[in-house]
Formats: C-alpha cells, structure tokens, sequence
C-alpha cells in the first residue's frame, strides 16, 4: 500500500499569499484558485480588479491540471497543435495556460490556477504560489 501526500490547509494558506504577493509585486489583477489531487477547489481568490470571468477560467485551470495531470499549457499547445478533438474530453475545460500542477515526489498533489493577465504572467503567479512549499 502506497503513502499519499496531501495538501494542508497551512500549505494552501502559503502557497495563496506567494501567488498573491507575486500578482500584487507586479500589479496584477488576478483570481488564484486552489484545488486537491480531484480538482476539487480548495481556495479562491479574486484580487482587486480581476474580471468577474477571471473567478470562473481559475479554477477551471487548476481542476484541468489536478485532474489532467499536466500544466495547462501542454493542453492549450496539444490544441493550437490541431489536436482540436482533445476539446471533447470530459471535465477539462481550463484549457488555456495558468494552471500548474503541484507535485511532490513524482505525485501531483493538486494545482494552482491563475487568470487575469497575460498566459504566462497567469502561470508565473501559479509556480510563485507553488513555490512557496519549497518541493
């Protein structure tokens, strides 16, 4: 029987105040989103002057990346690739860079989703987040 790593709450509260830290460095107005292994959401985090739509594309990255078990980006360059059935796939609807995946020891804990800037700026914030966790 195999050992799971899971994510904590303290380790939830620490890898949103690096993301947030990150956007607010660089005045970025974004949503971080949270979420475990299952993609279920776990935190949400709208600062001030993200887009309303911002609250709906985060955690829809983060799910897609906990779920898929890969960055966000790997499906948006899997589609503009011309893999364009890949859109018909089930319960992956983040499908645009800014969700990371968190992974320690080769097992993907969950993700962070970023929305609100530009794709990579969005996947920046994510890997600050991230980061903070010292894996």
């Amino acid at each position: 029987m195999k050992n799971k790593f899971e994510l904590e709450l303290a380790d939830v509260k620490k890898i949103a105040a690096a993301a947030e830290a990150e956007a607010l460095k660089n005045n970025w107005p974004v949503t971080i989103a949270i979420t475990d292994e299952g993609g279920h959401l776990l935190w949400l985090q709208r600062l001030d002057g993200a887009a309303p739509i911002s609250s709906h594309i985060a955690p829809a990255k983060a799910r897609s990346a906990a779920v898929g078990r890969k960055d966000t980006k790997a499906f948006e360059d899997m589609i503009n690739n011309g893999r364009n059935a890949f859109l018909s796939a089930p319960f992956v609807d983040g499908l645009l860079e800014g969700g990371v995946m968190i992974v320690k020891d080769g097992q993907v804990l969950g993700a962070v989703g970023v929305s609100g800037v530009k794709a990579s700026e969005d996947a920046q914030v994510a890997r600050a987040g991230i980061a903070a966790l010292g894996l």
